[in-house]
């Protein structure tokens, strides 16, 4: 058997720790939606409106009440994060119409995927604070994780490396193309 080589240079910064590429200029506080915080990247998405803002930020949706925002550090191809535009940190406080839009954009992007990505599962999830493994946790946020038989291999388990074969520019691309599901 031979050996074959995975080549991702561009993974090698996240891999390292560093940061990737240039991250979008972060707005002040008056530009952000009331209660937003400077320095949370999820209130610097929901607040930025500008063409360069949706790309450099990743921003595949955003609704009047939610947006929806491609991970910088994906754990698969397609790893979406679903948030209430409102910088809010604990499920109670999120009103009736922000549930409602956050479970219709998590089943949305589900079927999206299904259709577009092929994907065959998801792992779908919510971090409740810090201890649970918030990254950000005063800002509640959903991953939308797609699956696929196989998509693991031997790199997680003997180099600590997961290899995702698609950059997050060309998802973005991609998924902006989309047509929302009409009966979403």
């Amino acid at each position: 058997m031979a050996n074959e080589r995975i080549w991702a240079p561009w993974r090698l910064s996240y891999v390292k720790g560093e940061a990737t590429g240039d991250p979008p200029v972060e707005l002040e506080a008056g530009q952000l939606l009331p209660g937003g915080v400077a320095d949370c990247f999820l209130c610097c998405a929901a607040a930025d409106d500008s063409k360069a803002g949706a790309r450099a930020r990743h921003i595949v949706q955003k609704t009047e009440l939610a947006v929806c925002v491609l991970n910088r550090y994906p754990y698969n191809n397609g790893h979406l994060l679903v948030s209430p535009r409102r910088h809010v940190a604990l499920l109670q406080d999120l009103t009736a119409d922000e549930t409602v839009e956050l479970q219709r954009l998590l089943c949305g992007w589900v079927r999206i995927y299904e259709q577009h990505l092929n994907a065959e599962g998801f792992n779908i999830g919510l971090n409740l604070g810090s201890a649970a493994g918030a990254g950000v946790p005063g800002h509640l946020h959903w991953h939308i994780v797609p699956r696929w038989s196989g998509d693991t291999n031997f790199m997680p388990t003997v180099a600590n490396i997961k290899v995702i074969p698609q950059s997050l520019d060309a998802l973005w691309e991609f998924l902006r193309g989309i047509e929302w599901p009409e009966d979403n």
